[in-house]
């Protein structure tokens, strides 16, 4: 496969990760500063943080707006990490490679990209309606996905789709992960309640397993346990890096050289970190240097991969 090929399909996959995240983090705050009885101080913040690059006098300012912010995280072609963005590069990338996708994949792309293109759209999210309109792109999304794994042929292009997919998936856990985790100083001691931690486990799909799951009563370790290392999450950091070393081992298969095996090495020693960590010794200090390091190194991991299987510089 030509390396551009799987830098495409790379990159497909994990701007429709990041788009259905997006999607889920806006639907997950539009609802609950409605509800000001759960959370009375939860604003657009959190948010604005994660997936735009305003400025503290800017993210002030838009914070309690929530027209102005859906403008932000959907449809600003300016913001790289809005909606439409992700949607734009995602079908840029799906249409270079249509030969490797099958039809399904490219027509669910292609109609988000008429979708979030259609010139209605921004009355539509000023309206009562605006949540509906967001729920539509999360079906499509959520459809994408089932489509995907579905159709598409078990090869070379499922696996870099996969790595893609994963990096993302994991990399977003860890930045809300972190996040909420910063507003208690990383103190595990300091206990919270369930509903504390209900804006941080709606964002990444796991309130419900939570109370299925867990019957513990310290609420600061499990929904970090649930987050990092729990492998029947599928959002969890352990379950990405799973399936990441899966994707890896089968694309080094067919590529083997020095740099691969340097590279298997390296994501080795970042799985087994988070695979072996003990967290009857996490304090405040540790916690927050282990969710930095996990993040640093697979950034670094992702920039690896890219040097190793798609020319990059």
């Amino acid at each position: 496969m030509l390396s551009r090929t799987a830098d495409s399909l790379f990159w497909l996959n994990r701007y429709m990760e990041r788009a259905d995240g997006i999607l889920l983090v806006t639907r997950t705050t539009y609802i609950s500063v409605l509800d000001k009885g759960i959370s009375e101080s939860l604003t657009w913040r959190p948010l604005l943080e994660i997936y735009t690059n305003c400025t503290e006098e800017e993210i002030t300012s838009l914070e309690n707006n929530t027209s102005e912010v859906l403008k932000k995280v959907i449809l600003d072609v300016e913001n790289t990490n809005s909606l439409k963005t992700l949607i734009n590069r995602a079908r840029e990338n799906a249409r270079g490679v249509q030969d490797h996708i099958t039809k399904e994949v490219w027509e669910n792309v292609n109609h988000m990209y008429h979708m979030i293109n259609n010139p209605s759209l921004a009355k539509q999210l000023l309206t009562e309606h605006s949540l509906e309109t967001i729920d539509l792109f999360s079906k499509q999304t959520v459809l994408y996905a089932g489509v995907t794994d579905i159709t598409m042929p078990r090869g070379s292009g499922w696996n870099f789709m996969n790595l893609g997919k994963y990096i993302e998936r994991c990399l977003e856990t860890l930045e809300i992960t972190n996040r909420e985790f910063e507003t208690i100083d990383y103190e595990l001691s300091n206990q919270q309640d369930i509903l504390y931690w209900r804006y941080m486990l709606l964002s990444l799909s796991g309130y419900e397993l939570h109370l299925k799951t867990y019957r513990s009563s310290n609420n600061n370790q499990s929904v970090l346990h649930q987050a990092i290392i729990n492998p029947n999450f599928t959002r969890s950091v352990i379950y990405s890096l799973t399936r990441l070393s899966r994707y890896l081992e089968d694309v080094v298969k067919e590529n083997e050289s020095e740099e691969n095996q340097a590279l298997i090495r390296y994501f080795g020693r970042l799985y087994s970190y988070v695979k072996f960590i003990d967290f009857d010794t996490l304090d405040a200090v540790i916690l927050q240097q282990f969710l930095e390091k996990v993040k640093t190194e697979l950034l670094e991991f992702s920039k690896r991969l890219g040097q190793n299987f798609f020319s990059y510089s």
